[in-house]
């Protein structure tokens, strides 16, 4: 059992004196109930992107992993080689992210909105040697799109789609879903030495003005993050969990694919644009535990009455921190909130609500309780001279990534000489409570739904189609912040950043409001 008899080690895993590897974990899990179901896609998955919703039990997802895993090895690639993965929040991204570790490589999950700029860039930085997408997303043809990004990153060797119909030169993933058994073996990937779970296992993207900044982390940093939400939001083993919160980012992992790894329950997996049929599924897929964004989290339960809400938990990712101090007040208590402030790839702090319904206080220093008896904390956080917020502990990177990038002019991960890293959320010290208050995000970064930009290369991109165009970033109490650009031509600014690979949330900007008065 995962949680249980089993958490000391696992624990120990989390801040570097144990042994356990994220594949390691799931496969206890497999042992333990092989027929139980594991992974379930949403209802409406044909909706968003190719295929029927798929429901696989341990048995049947361990032997996806293993084809994925063999697949990889068979391709030639080598043990650490980086893999890009850019999915929806669907059973292949889970399959695709274990098996690419039990490969013995390094996963490396991309936001589903990254288009080609950032796309480009990210990879290129890190070296990828593959990218691992699916045919599409709504009308947005991914596998031609992974195409044209590998023509542009000279270290990507393949391209892999999950697709019914992958485009030539894209090698076929969706079959290793579909057989009893996986396809004949290939050697696995084993660290030739050292314990394994200090090895890297996932880079993910913080973002800075000079571009994509790689965050990389390796087993017992990422299990250090989900132990810190299983604690805190009291999670038993055999915990059920609806979440709508892709796995494509350190966030998103650690309070989407962690929990399910250490409680070993059934992970359902959900898009947040869809509250209505979450909230329609969520009672007949009776899970107890419930991640969202956290303005989903407060629509829903304000709009209907969970059913069996007894002994529920909620888990409000704060993709916007600056917001939380001013949340509204948790009304349900029936039903337990654990607030989730988010800072970019740094970290997060699971903090259940208090009583009455208003958020937990940020403690300046030790953030949460030690991960065990003598043992360092998951997180902690101090106000800087700059007076931001700053992190560290055992869920926070201790290098830059790759090697020699500090030494560089690129834009990396910078770490402090005492292990803190600078989130560069402004915040303030509350004179009552001595507790942390975040005030603002970070100067000249963007956030529209969990999605961050360099708002000054945004303008420079702008400005180089249509210099008298305007772009600004606005406050909105949903997404965080939302973008409203002005052009004389709004078609051929919109045809201009597409043609340049901008997200489409920037093109979105310079859509024509006339209609709704906007």
């Amino acid at each position: 059992m995962i949680l249980g008899d089993s958490t000391p080690a696992v624990t120990a895993s989390a801040r570097g004196g144990g042994s356990f590897t994220l594949d390691e974990v799931f496969r206890r899990s497999v042992e333990r109930h092989p027929h139980a179901p594991a992974l379930v896609d949403a209802t409406n998955r044909a909706r968003f992107t190719d295929g029927a919703p798929r429901r696989l039990t341990f048995a049947e997802a361990d032997r996806a992993v293993t084809a994925v895993a063999c697949r990889l090895r068979r391709m030639g690639l080598p043990t650490d080689a980086i893999i890009g993965i850019q999915l929806p929040n669907i059973v292949e991204a889970i399959v695709a992210i274990l098996g690419v570790l039990r490969a013995g490589m390094i996963a490396a999950p991309l936001p589903l909105l990254w288009r080609r700029a950032d796309t480009v860039t990210a990879l290129g930085r890190i070296g990828a040697r593959a990218l691992v997408t699916c045919g599409r997303v709504g009308a947005f043809d991914h596998a031609q799109f992974a195409r044209q990004v590998a023509t542009e990153v000279f270290s990507i060797r393949y391209v892999c789609s999950f697709g019914d119909t992958p485009p030539d030169g894209v090698v076929a993933f969706a079959d290793l879903l579909a057989g009893e058994t996986p396809e004949p073996s290939a050697p696995a990937g084993r660290h030739p030495e050292g314990n394994g779970a200090a090895h890297l296992a996932t880079v993910t993207f913080d973002v800075a003005e000079g571009g994509p900044v790689p965050v990389a982390r390796s087993h017992d940093e990422l299990l250090a993050g989900g132990l810190a939400v299983v604690r805190e939001g009291r999670f038993a083993a055999d915990t059920d969990i609806l979440s709508a919160f892709a796995p494509s980012s350190f966030a998103g992992l650690g309070l989407t694919l962690l929990p399910w790894l250490l409680t070993g329950g059934t992970l359902v997996l959900h898009q947040p644009f869809d509250p209505a049929l979450l909230m329609q599924q969520q009672p007949e897929c009776r899970s107890s535990a419930l991640i969202l964004p956290a303005a989903v989290a407060f629509a829903c339960v304000d709009a209907a009455a969970f059913a069996g809400a007894e002994g529920m938990r909620v888990i409000a990712a704060w993709r916007a921190p600056e917001r939380l101090a001013a949340s509204p007040t948790w009304r349900r208590p029936d039903i337990a909130l654990v607030d989730v402030p988010i800072f970019g790839e740094i970290g997060f702090i699971p903090a259940r609500r208090a009583l009455g319904g208003r958020p937990s206080p940020i403690p300046v220093g030790a953030a949460e309780r030690p991960l065990q008896e003598g043992a360092g904390m998951a997180v902690e956080a101090v106000r800087t001279d700059r007076g931001t917020v700053a992190l560290r502990g055992a869920m926070v990177p201790r290098h830059a990534f790759p090697p020699g990038i500090a030494h560089s002019e690129l834009p990396h991960l910078k770490i402090g000489s005492d292990g803190f890293v600078d989130t560069g959320y402004a915040c303030r010290v509350d004179s009552a409570s001595k507790a942390l208050v975040v005030t603002a995000p970070p100067l000249g970064i963007v956030s529209v739904g969990g999605y961050r930009f360099a708002f000054r290369d945004l303008q420079s991109v702008v400005g180089g189609i249509d210099d008298a165009a305007t772009l600004a970033a606005l406050p909105d109490p949903l997404v965080g912040q939302r973008l409203i650009g002005n052009a004389a031509d709004r078609l051929r600014m919109q045809t201009g950043l597409d043609g340049f690979g901008a997200n489409p949330l920037v093109v979105a900007a310079f859509r024509d409001r006339s209609a709704r008065g906007v």
